[in-house]
């Protein structure tokens, strides 16, 4: 079954980056997630995923197309 190896954690990990990166405020995402703040949220379960992905796609092109 596709996902078995995916823990809750990751899920919600998941969740709320991917929220946070498509732009939604934090306060919605903290709702959402269940949370009575945005601390917990911004600091536990969100991991910003785009400028981690741009970085290594901006390298890349340095590497390909200098």
């Amino acid at each position: 079954m596709p996902g078995k190896d995916w823990s809750p954690r990751e899920m919600r990990d998941s969740f709320v980056s991917l929220l946070s990166d498509s732009g939604v405020p934090i306060e919605d995402i903290s709702r959402l997630a269940g949370h009575r703040n945005t601390v917990v949220t911004e600091t536990v379960y969100r991991k910003q995923i785009r400028p981690v992905l741009m970085q290594g796609a901006e390298t890349m092109d340095d590497l390909f197309f200098s």
